[in-house]
């Protein structure tokens, strides 16, 4: 069926106005037995719903370790019009493909997050109907391949956390009509005063004649002129920036003219914004933004890599906002570009990042490097991108940087490679740990002891530790230092880039409000991530479950830990449902500040009340009230708050809010309160994990 540029188009950012068809739906799979093209036996395939890997039960396969297959769809021959061509295009198939058009050899693509694209025109008969087949290389032992966290063979060290593989074509695959030359790429790259935009035009195929493109802003009257080298300004009168209060977009007209004769005409879609650093701090459009993120490894339960419906990448990122989060890292994957278009739409800021490998060779090495050029190429125009991550962990350098100047050296390449592609972004060299050349300084700190977690957080958000304990696993605890030659990194932008611990769901949200509060205190970090947004297979951290659905969590709600402002309790926490022991009269004496990352400061009036244990619902009135001030980004001077737990019982849950001028929630937070001794509570506190 033919669909409109505009209909469900698998690249909403990027579309040409002429005529495309869906190939998504059901191929024939044939397990390869040593078959060529030629030999493919007929009758003895199975069906498989494209685009979802063979792995998973919505393929309708749910075939394992399977390493080489092949997929074979006929279908009937568009009409074309004079001189145009029928491109062929693959959102992503892992890992290695060979593209087969009436049993002719068109394409070898490797690379199982990038995508790919393959003229089939002079390969189609005159039949009217073409036969495509694609052969699949996925292997088992991916050490050396981008994998991210697919399970490999033998183990990756971080076994662990990784998950089924995805296997075969998992994103959207279809077919384009468009002219012979025509727009390869537009880049949409915001001035540095956001005056407008840099156009970037990649034009491909023969090129003879005046060629020009012409770029203007869908729905104003602003336009350019792109040189013989591709390059244009285009000036933006009144323009409008993109931020997460309003994530404006700007359509983008790029028309390819030969000789004035309109030949391709491209829309691109963009947003003017930037990102920058100055100090320790990082900045958006030359204000302090604080990033409250939330891993997102883009995981289904019945689709693996592959979403169930665009509905559900939106509704991921939904939740992410509705959880409070403002960034969503995803994780060691290139997703659905539809995702990051719906990031755009809706102001959510990405931190984006390939494809891990798990072992160190020079084919690793390039293998991983691979992916930068087409992540950047594909991706650049994307507001929402803030931060392009690149190695995670060490994961493919054999956690071992600090002592090897060829891995170090394989960093360096890496930043240098991504910065000569887009210099408008910060980049990260490896999460979390042994930095050689970054933009930000980020560290990834988990420890199931509160006091041990907050040590270590003081330390390294003052300078005071380089580097911290890290277990590798299988007893292996090493010391890591941030920077891989251990300098200092104080006075860089940093940030707290995976956090979270706890063995069941309520405590994992005790321990989230406590941890994100503690984070809060610094004037200096950039923000954090929490690990992780939803449970995959084994893995049950996520704040929601696997199939998106809410947690017990004590009654405690995760956007609270997030908002713009909090509300901090100045208290070591004795337990999940029991955070402060009183006296046997029930008195408490806390400190109380306040942590605001609003535009302007605000005067507030904070306010408490008493429920029942565990409650989520704010009481009905306040018992009493306190005056609060609060600087953007300046931790606020503490104020003393006397409370008595109710008579008559012995645990209650204390409310703390501040409500908005017009009565909107600002801030809250919550203090599960017992009375008596330790001794007598301990045994109460511990059994409130299993609430």
């Amino acid at each position: 069926m033919i669909r409109s540029a505009g209909d469900n188009h698998p690249r909403p950012d990027h579309r040409r106005d002429t005529p495309w068809w869906s190939l998504d739906g059901v191929w024939e799979l044939l397990p390869d037995k040593g078959f060529t093209v030629d030999t493919l036996p007929t009758g003895q395939g199975c069906p498989i719903l494209v685009p979802y890997a063979w792995e998973t039960a919505a393929s309708g396969v749910q075939q394992h370790w399977l390493e080489r297959a092949w997929y074979r769809r006929t279908i009937d021959a568009p009409d074309l019009s004079e001189g145009d061509r029928l491109v062929l295009h693959f959102g992503a198939v892992h890992h290695a493909a060979q593209v087969f058009v009436d049993g002719a050899l068109v394409s070898t693509h490797v690379g199982g997050q990038t995508p790919f694209e393959v003229d089939i025109t002079d390969t189609v008969g005159t039949a009217g109907r073409i036969t495509l087949v694609v052969r699949v290389d996925a292997p088992i032992d991916k050490g050396e391949l981008p994998h991210g966290k697919q399970r490999s063979v033998p183990a990756d060290p971080y076994d662990v956390c990784s998950f089924t593989p995805c296997s075969g074509i998992w994103q959207s695959v279809w077919l384009e009509q468009r002219p012979a030359t025509y727009l390869r790429t537009v880049g949409l790259i915001p001035l540095p005063d956001l005056t407008g935009f840099r156009v970037r035009a990649v034009v491909d195929g023969p090129a003879g004649g005046d060629v020009r493109a012409h770029a203007r802003i869908l729905g104003s009257g602003e336009a350019t002129e792109c040189d013989l080298s591709g390059l244009g300004l285009l000036s933006i009168e009144g323009p409008r920036l993109w931020s997460p209060r309003d994530p404006h977009l700007y359509e983008v007209e790029v028309e390819l003219r030969r000789s004035g004769v309109l030949i391709d005409r491209l829309v691109c879609v963009g947003g003017l914004r930037t990102v920058s650093t100055s100090g320790a701090h990082l900045l958006l459009n030359g204000e302090r933004v604080y990033l409250r993120g939330v891993l997102d490894q883009g995981y289904w339960p019945e689709s693996g890599w592959t979403a169930p419906s665009e509905q559900a990448l939106l509704a991921d990122l939904q939740a992410a906002r509705n959880a409070g989060f403002t960034m969503v890292r995803k994780h060691l994957k290139l997703e659905d570009p539809r995702w990051l278009h719906h990031a755009d739409r809706i102001g959510m800021l990405v931190w984006e990042e390939p494809a891990s490998t798990s072992r160190f060779s020079a084919a690793s090495v390039a293998a991983f490097e691979s992916q930068i050029p087409a992540m950047v190429e594909r991706d650049l125009n994307h507001p929402s991108i803030i931060i392009w991550g690149l190695y995670n962990e060490e994961w493919g350098l054999d956690w071992d940087v600090a002592n090897d100047p060829a891995k170090q050296q394989a960093l360096r390449d890496a930043y240098d490679l991504t910065k000569s592609l887009d210099d408008t972004r910060p980049v990260i060299d490896n999460s979390g740990w042994s930095h050689v050349r970054t933009d930000l300084t980020d560290w990834h700190v988990y420890s199931p002891d509160h006091r041990v977690w907050t040590g270590e957080l003081e330390d390294l958000a003052s300078g005071g530790q380089r580097g911290f304990v890290v277990d590798l696993g299988r007893g292996g605890l090493v010391r890591k230092y941030v920077n891989a030659d251990a300098s200092s990194f104080h006075g860089t932008p940093s940030l707290n880039s995976e956090y979270g611990t706890g063995s069941t769901s309520a405590e994992r949200a005790w321990t989230m409000r406590w941890q994100t509060q503690e984070m809060r205190r610094s004037n200096e970090l950039n923000g954090y991530v929490y690990t992780e947004l939803y449970d995959i297979e084994h893995e049950t951290v996520g704040v929601l479950t696997d199939h998106r659905a809410a947690k017990d969590t004590l009654g405690l709600v995760p956007a609270d830990c997030h908002s713009d402002t909090v509300i901090i309790v100045d208290l070591a926490p004795f337990a999940p449902g029991c955070d402060l022991i009183t006296d046997a009269a029930g008195e408490l004496m806390l400190t109380l500040r306040l942590s605001h990352h609003g535009q302007t400061a605000i005067a507030a009036e904070v306010r408490g009340g008493w429920t029942k244990p565990l409650s989520s619902t704010l009481p009905a009135q306040a018992d009493q009230t306190a005056a609060m001030t609060a600087k953007p980004f300046v931790l606020s001077e503490p104020i003393r708050w006397s409370d008595r737990l109710p008579d008559g019982l012995e645990h209650a849950r204390l409310h703390l809010w501040i409500l908005g001028p017009t009565g909107d929630q600002l801030a809250r937070t919550v203090l599960d309160v017992c009375r008596g001794s330790s001794a007598a509570v301990a045994g109460r506190a511990d059994d409130s994990l299993s609430i």
